[in-house]
């Protein structure tokens, strides 16, 4: 797993896609962080975090679309599923890959809370809660969108194809209001990663939004791995 995750990891900064993603998000929360805060004299650091799950739905894909389908370009998909590697290693080397370059472009924007805390004050429970929702918020976000790469057969057709179903999680609970059956209305709620990440909003530490993201994260490789080692056993590859 460490060989697969350090070859993805700088595969992101031997192309391009590291380096605009990681400027992007900066790009973003700066202007964010200076339309929500700075014009309005705001140290409300929660209030600027809530507006940055924005940008994990919107820029995630950028960061999946080749995981798996850079294979496919390559034509190394059969040498991949055929490895001695095992898949949970594979799969886990890419995604966490895939994470490291998330989590350097969300430390990032702690260049706006040192702002915050040098103009006004930042509390660390808040800081600490903030940030553990978003980080739990894009690990999801990461792992349903390498699983939903798993069947588009091209870099864009990835990263459309993840986009929409995190848009469709976005809106959980827009579709949830719009439905009057409570029962289906609940469950679109339950399923909502927006709406999980609300209590971290609002400065609490969600002992059930944690073990949703984590569980949702983990189904999410899971489901990834399974569905690999059919395509594997498909090919007549050893499980």
């Amino acid at each position: 797993m460490k060989a697969v995750f350090k070859r993805e990891f700088l595969s992101f900064f031997r192309t391009p896609i590291g380096y605009v993603f990681i400027g992007v998000f900066a790009a973003l929360s700066g202007v964010i962080f200076y339309l929500n805060n700075v014009v309005t004299l705001s140290g409300e650091l929660l209030i600027f975090l809530s507006q940055l799950t924005l940008l994990l739905m919107l820029l995630s894909p950028l960061l999946t679309m080749r995981l798996l389908n850079e294979e496919t370009r390559r034509q190394s998909e059969k040498l991949l599923l055929s490895s001695p590697a095992p898949l949970p290693s594979i799969v886990l080397g890419k995604f966490l890959a895939a994470a490291a370059v998330m989590m350097i472009a969300i430390l990032l924007t702690n260049v706006c809370t040192l702002i915050m805390a040098v103009y006004g004050t930042v509390f660390a429970g808040e800081w600490f809660v903030g940030y553990l929702g978003l980080i739990l918020q894009a690990m999801s976000f990461l792992a349903i969108d390498m699983f939903l790469t798993c069947f588009a057969q091209s870099q864009a057709s990835a990263a459309l194809l993840a986009f929409a179903g995190n848009l469709v999680l976005w809106m959980m609970d827009l579709i949830a209001d719009a439905i009057a059956v409570p029962a289906i209305s609940k469950s679109l709620r339950f399923l909502s990663l927006y709406d999980r990440y609300e209590p971290f909003i609002l400065g609490q530490l969600s002992y059930s939004s944690i073990a949703y993201f984590t569980t949702f994260t983990i189904l999410f490789v899971i489901a990834t791995m399974r569905l690999l080692d059919a395509r594997r056993f498909s090919q007549g590859g050893v499980a």
